[in-house]
């Protein structure tokens, strides 16, 4: 162990936030990030990293979305950040590709509580994601109207298709403008998602094939995620939660030794040893993140962080 000891001149100072009526978000950030400690200094840096992302066109900017993201409220941000085309890689979970999915068909993911009653909600028949509740009959209309979906891609497309092809016609026939993946569609950003096997819309795929044509071909997910690798100048990424979409964009970037920039918003911690709590300076050994990157990872619910980090993101470059 190595102890660093520093000239307090080198120092900089812990300078106190100071809020004023009517001050911006942007102007909250950079007052946090003048403080430089704590979460207040990560949220900061965070701002001012993202800013430097979407308003640099070398970069090629990847989001992972992990946890109940889309039902917590953060699909209208994502979407509005690809059609700003901030963001120009979508790795995510199923779920929450089948979530914007409810809410395209009309339904509402509701306010609920911690403190429920869960055997009562069952004989309601609501699902419950922690204080976000979801009628169960919603997911009987997504069942039929993906079968709908499915039937309208030609047959000899569905003999070999990547859950990201599919997707984007999931997103071709979506009429809802708030929707992440018909404003994919229309913007040509990728969604990868090839654990989609792993939500309730790709078991729809599994009944589906059970009688019909359709091969999923996860390899091809992992050729649509290297093509943007490859062709980016500059990579960035900003990770929400963890799990697999975390590990599947950052190690695909380990072909061009690392991503240039980082942000990771999480709430886990990395004395585990597993992958969602796992620090990006960890990242470094691996070659997913370059040693001369700049990085931060903000500990906070992504819910709560990155709609801020957004918002002053967009402030500061508009």
């Amino acid at each position: 162990m190595y102890l660093v000891v520093y000239g307090v001149n080198a120092l900089k100072r812990v300078k106190q936030i100071k809020l004023r009526r009517g001050m911006s978000v942007g102007e909250l950030a950079d007052e946090m990030r003048a403080c430089g400690v704590l979460g207040a200094g990560k949220i900061g840096k965070a701002a001012e990293l993202a800013a430097e992302m979407f308003s640099d066109p070398e970069y090629t900017v990847f989001l992972t979305i992990a946890g109940p993201l889309v039902p917590g409220g953060l699909r209208r941000v994502i979407a509005e950040l690809i059609d700003r085309e901030h963001v120009n890689v979508v790795v995510t979970t199923g779920a929450n590709m089948v979530h914007d999915m409810v809410e395209a068909l009309g339904y509402q993911h509701l306010q609920g509580t911690f403190m429920a009653e869960d055997e009562k909600l069952k004989e309601e028949d609501i699902g419950r994601i922690g204080d976000i509740y979801v009628e169960q009959k919603v997911f009987k209309h997504l069942e039929k109207w993906m079968y709908k979906v499915l039937e309208e891609i030609p047959e000899e497309k569905r003999r070999r298709i990547s859950v990201a092809e599919l997707l984007c016609e999931v997103g071709k026939h979506i009429e809802d403008a708030e929707s992440i993946l018909a404003v994919a569609a229309r913007k040509n950003v990728p969604i990868i998602c090839p654990a989609f096997a792993d939500c309730i819309a790709g078991f729809n795929l599994w009944v589906f094939g059970q009688d019909k044509t359709l091969q999923i071909d996860p390899l091809l997910d992992t050729s649509a995620l290297m093509d943007k690798v490859f062709e980016a100048k500059k990579a960035g990424i900003i990770i929400l939660g963890g799990g697999f979409p975390k590990h599947f964009a950052l190690f695909a970037n380990t072909f061009r030794e690392g991503v240039d920039c980082a942000i990771q918003i999480t709430m886990d911690r990395p004395e585990p040893g597993g992958l969602s709590g796992a620090t990006l300076e960890e990242a470094i050994s691996w070659s997913k993140v370059k040693p001369e990157s700049e990085v931060v990872t903000v500990i906070c619910d992504a819910t709560i962080a990155f709609p801020l980090i957004v918002a002053a993101a967009i402030e500061k470059i508009h």
